[in-house]
């Protein structure tokens, strides 16, 4: 996928599943993941407790989970553009 490349700079978490992300162009953006929390990598974050375990990884300037779990900084970035087409493609990785 080409796109913009850009950083995550700083997160809180907001509600259950949900993230203020900020960016590094200044962008924030509030990120519901739940809609997309299924399939081997992101299901269990829908365990809260693992959920809430998110971090900064300062290396690939992302969120990271203990999993393994991660999102495209990009995808964050544009999550109000991607956000249900994400969610209707995780939603078919849990019936398949």
């Amino acid at each position: 996928m080409n796109h913009p490349l850009c950083d995550v700079t700083d997160f809180s978490i907001v509600g259950p599943y949900a993230l203020r992300v900020a960016f590094d162009d200044g962008v924030e953006q509030i990120v519901n993941l739940e809609p997309v929390l299924y399939g081997e990598m992101f299901g269990p974050l829908r365990e809260l407790q693992l959920f809430n375990q998110v971090y900064l990884d300062q290396e690939v300037r992302t969120l990271v989970w203990p999993n393994g779990a991660d999102f495209d900084p990009w995808t964050l970035h544009e999550w109000p553009r991607f956000a249900e087409a994400l969610s209707m493609r995780a939603q078919a990785w849990e019936t398949a």
